[in-house]
C-alpha cells in the first residue's frame, strides 16, 4: 500500500505540498504541481486515512451540498457540476441532503455536517431570512447561499451566487410579446422566496413595458415534499387555465419542471402547445429539450455557477462575495404566434385522471 511518502517521492514534491492537496489546501499552489501530485495520487492509487485527516484537522475533504428536493431534476443537474468542481479544485466529495426550503431542517443540517467535521456548505434556499446561514459561519463553516443575494442593508458574511432571476423572467416575457402575445401570465406556486419574486417582478416589468395583459396565477402552496410536486402544480394551473372565460395565450412558468406540468395538463384539456397556448420555462434543464413540443426554456448558466460556488466554498474568491450570472434565451418549438380565435376546452374529471 502506498504512503504519503511514496507520493511525494514520486511527484518530487514534499510531503507537506502532498498534504495540502490533499486537505484541499492547493490554491496558491502552481498548476504544474498540482497536477503531478494528483497524478501522483492516481498512479499509485493512494488512499489517505480519513480518519487520520479528521482527527488532525478537525474535518472531513466532504463538501455540505444542501438541496429543497433531490426529486427536482434541475437540483440533480447543479449536484453533478458542483460536485466534478468539488473534485477538480479541492479533492472533496459531496455530501447532499433535502432541506425543502425550510429554515428549521437547514439549521439541523448546519448542526449535523458541523458535529461530522464537514466545513463547507452551498445551500440552496433562496429564503428571505438567513440569519442560521450567519450563525454557521460563525462556528467556522464557510458557507454559499444560491439563487438569492445578501440583504439589502445588512452585512453579510455568507457568500451568494445567484442567476439575474429578474432578466431570466424578462427574456421569457420579451420573447412570448415578440410573438405577438398580448395576454399573459405567470404560473408559481405559494411562498415567495427571494428568486420567485424576482421572477415575478421581471415578468410584470416587462408586461407593463409592453402595455400588455399580464396576470399572476398561484398555483397553491406545495405539500411536504416540496419540489417534487412542483409538475403536479402545473398541471393542475393548466385547468385553470382552461376554465377561464379569457384565457392567456402565452405562459412563462416558474421553472421548467411546472412548465412542463403545464403542457401535461393543457394536453389534458384538449389544448394543443403552442396553437393554442405558448409556454416557456425558465432554467435550461436537459431534459427539458425531450417535450413534446420542446420546451423554450431561459438557460441558467449551472456550470459557470457551480464553479463559482466551490471557489467560494473554498475562500478562493474572498475580494467577491457576491456574483450574479446572466441567462439566455433558448428558442424552441413551445411558442409560437397567438391563435386567431380562443379554442374551447374540455376539463378533465377527477376521476378521470385518476383512471
Amino acid at each position: 500500500m502506498s504512503t504519503i511518502q511514496d507520493v511525494a517521492r514520486h511527484a518530487g514534491v514534499s510531503v507537506s505540498t502532498v498534504s495540502n492537496v490533499l486537505n484541499g489546501r492547493a490554491e496558491r499552489m502552481r498548476k504544474e504541481t498540482l497536477e503531478r501530485v494528483q497524478s501522483a495520487i492516481r498512479e499509485l492509487k493512494f488512499q489517505p486515512n480519513r480518519l487520520a485527516q479528521q482527527l488532525k484537522t478537525g474535518q472531513t475533504s466532504l463538501l455540505g451540498l444542501l438541496v429543497p428536493s433531490m426529486t427536482n431534476p434541475m437540483y440533480g443537474f447543479m449536484a453533478r457540476e458542483i460536485e466534478k468542481f468539488a473534485q477538480e479544485m479541492g479533492g472533496l466529495r459531496l455530501l447532499i441532503g433535502s432541506t425543502y426550503r425550510d429554515r428549521e431542517k437547514e439549521s439541523a443540517f448546519f448542526d449535523d455536517l458541523l458535529a461530522h467535521g464537514v466545513r463547507r456548505v452551498i445551500v440552496i434556499s433562496s429564503l428571505a431570512d438567513e440569519r442560521h446561514f450567519e450563525t454557521a459561519v460563525g462556528n467556522g463553516m464557510s458557507v454559499v447561499s444560491y439563487d438569492r443575494g445578501a440583504t439589502p442593508g445588512r452585512r453579510s458574511r455568507v457568500a451568494h451566487v445567484m442567476p439575474d432571476n429578474q432578466l431570466a423572467a424578462q427574456l421569457a416575457t420579451r420573447h412570448l410579446i415578440e410573438h405577438g402575445h398580448a395576454r399573459l401570465a405567470f404560473t408559481t406556486v405559494a411562498g415567495l422566496t427571494m428568486s420567485r419574486s424576482a421572477k415575478i417582478q421581471g415578468f410584470t416589468a416587462a408586461a407593463e413595458h409592453a402595455r400588455v395583459h399580464g396576470e399572476v396565477l398561484d398555483g397553491g402552496p406545495l405539500n411536504e415534499y416540496g419540489e417534487t410536486v412542483i409538475a403536479q402544480v402545473g398541471r393542475a394551473t393548466a385547468h385553470q387555465i382552461a376554465r377561464m372565460r379569457e384565457r392567456p395565450t402565452g405562459v412563462v412558468a416558474l421553472n421548467d419542471l411546472m412548465a412542463m406540468g403545464l403542457m401535461a395538463g393543457l394536453r389534458e384539456c384538449g389544448l394543443a402547445v403552442p396553437q393554442d397556448v405558448s409556454v416557456v420555462g425558465i432554467d435550461g434543464m436537459p431534459v427539458a429539450g425531450l417535450t413534446n413540443p420542446a420546451l423554450t426554456t431561459v438557460c441558467l448558466p449551472v456550470r459557470e455557477m457551480a464553479q463559482a460556488m466551490v471557489a467560494r466554498a473554498l475562500n478562493r474568491e474572498r475580494g467577491r462575495k457576491d456574483v450574479v450570472f446572466a441567462p439566455s434565451l433558448l428558442r424552441r418549438e413551445s411558442v409560437a404566434a397567438p391563435p386567431t380565435r380562443q379554442r374551447s376546452a374540455r376539463v378533465p374529471r377527477a376521476e378521470e385522471l385518476l383512471s
